[in-house]
């Protein structure tokens, strides 16, 4: 039955040769803030019937990174398929949800607007589509630049069944193939505010990272994060049943993703797990179903997945692959043996900012820095501030220091200009033993090898990518 399903799949994805209006609609549906956690991976406490039955639909992907772990960058890393060093577009820049046309003079003048934008060398997923015949809409917010490189048809003010359905209608009429990126919010900061509301999810029934103290408001806290993934769950389902109704379903390639992990220490603007672990579901038009994959995957792949299954031909510059040999369930498929992300402390480069880097296989994780004497990061307001985006954790893991050090470690080493901490150069990281990377392996002569194996890959891949930013040498002193 199952290579049934592979010939099935193969002769429906050989859309190359179809007309342009016959090609596979593209629903791509990006959590914002959103780790690895929903029903389908196991997380305790959640409950998330939505995600999961898409996940039950297509294929699950476990081992799934973002490039940059904070939203415009990753953003840009979908849109281009390119690293951010390479596509220009580092940290976060202006939030202009219009059409380039509805810019103002002002608008167009602001410095991070200016500044921080996808080079002009380089082309964007939306504008290939564009060029394809596709008619595109965004929801809620762009948060890329410039806006000119991103000509969809309609920017829809929300992200629910509602707005949903009102695209697929007006997109039918249009007779062209569509692709709709359905941004959802509600799983940012801040987070349903349990003082005041009723939710669902139980603190007491919550696993929280080794990072975090475990104590009631924390836990609270977590509680309330995986609360607004819940929220989000609600507007998954919502969209899903707008397609369905729509009688586009069966030609439409849906791909869910998280745009970077939550804001706490380890995750939202660091190369820690849960900063660049995120949920990843494809599934396309008579695709094989119900796959759980361990194989490696990052948010530079599916660009180049997207054009694969729509058969236009790839990006001239890519830093990603075709993920179509696991959606297609091949057995063994693994497309890539490394996953490489980033992070510029000052955003866009050149600048005297702290430089770090990272590369993970499937269980070993190493983080490269460089400058860390500037002994200061780029932290975001919400992994701070309880006023206004309810950030409990940052408050609580400093009230309770001295019962919890380990904790105060990780968040004064997340915010070192705040709590003189002191940012490491270099981590090495067991991930099946020591998933919330606690325990500091680079030094350990017994993961020596380990160790030198992934910071050759590393300087390779600078090379390769033209990381003129950092300047790793040839050998790690002993």
């Amino acid at each position: 039955m199952k290579s049934l399903l592979t010939l099935l799949t193969s002769s429906l994805l050989l859309t190359s040769s179809f007309a342009a209006e016959s090609r596979p609609n593209i629903f791509f549906i990006l959590t914002e803030d959103q780790g690895a956690h929903m029903g389908a991976l196991g997380t305790p406490g959640i409950q998330t019937p939505h995600m999961d039955s898409l996940a039950k639909s297509g294929v699950l992907f476990r081992q799934a990174f973002v490039a940059y772990s904070v939203c415009s960058a990753s953003k840009a890393a979908i849109y281009t398929s390119l690293h951010n060093h390479t596509n220009g577009l580092l940290n976060n820049t202006a939030n202009y949800h219009k059409p380039a046309s509805k810019l103002t003079e002002a608008e167009k003048r602001r410095e991070v607007y200016r500044l921080n934008r996808i080079d002009s060398q380089t082309q964007t997923l939306v504008e290939r589509l564009k060029n394809a015949g596709y008619y595109q809409g965004v929801t809620h917010k762009l948060h890329v630049a410039p806006v000119e490189r991103f000509p969809y048809d309609e920017f829809i003010p929300h992200s629910d069944g509602k707005a949903a359905a009102g695209f697929f209608q007006r997109a039918k009429q249009s007779g062209k193939p569509w692709h709709l990126f359905f941004n959802i919010s509600v799983s940012h900061r801040p987070f349903p505010n349990s003082d005041k509301v009723k939710i669902r999810v139980n603190p007491a029934e919550v696993k929280l990272p080794a990072f975090l103290p475990d104590t009631p408001i924390i836990r609270q806290d977590w509680a309330e994060y995986l609360a607004a993934i819940e929220k989000a769950d609600q507007y998954v389902g919502e969209a899903l049943a707008a397609l369905r109704e729509s009688g586009a379903e069966d030609n439409t390639i849906i791909v869910f993703l998280g745009d970077h992990g939550p804001c706490y220490s380890h995750g939202k603007m660091t190369l820690h797990d849960l900063g660049l672990r995120v949920p990843l579901v494809i599934r396309m038009p008579g695709g094989t179903k119900g796959i759980v994959t361990d194989a490696l995957a990052s948010e530079l792949d599916l660009a180049p997945t997207l054009l694969d299954l729509i058969g236009i031909p790839p990006f001239a510059k890519s830093h990603g692959v075709s993920l179509r040999p696991v959606l297609e369930g091949k057995v063994d498929a693994k497309p890539r043996g490394f996953v490489f992300a980033e992070i510029s402390d000052r955003g866009p480069l050149p600048n005297d900012g702290m430089q770090e880097r990272s590369i993970q296989d499937a269980r070993w994780k190493l983080i490269y820095r460089e400058k860390t004497q500037t002994n200061w990061r780029q932290v975001n307001a919400d992994s701070i501030l309880p006023k206004p985006w309810g950030n409990r954790a940052y408050n609580e893991t400093l009230r309770v220091k001295d019962q919890f050090p380990e904790a105060f470690r990780i968040l004064a080493e997340m915010h070192p200009q705040g709590l003189n901490g002191k940012v490491p150069p270099l981590e090495l990281y067991d991930l099946k033993s020591d998933p919330d990377e606690m325990h500091n392996l680079a030094n350990d002569v017994a993961h020596r090898d380990r160790r030198d194996q992934l910071y050759a890959a590393l300087r390779q891949w600078v090379s390769d990518t033209a990381d003129t930013a950092v300047r790793p040498p040839a050998k790690l002193p002993d």
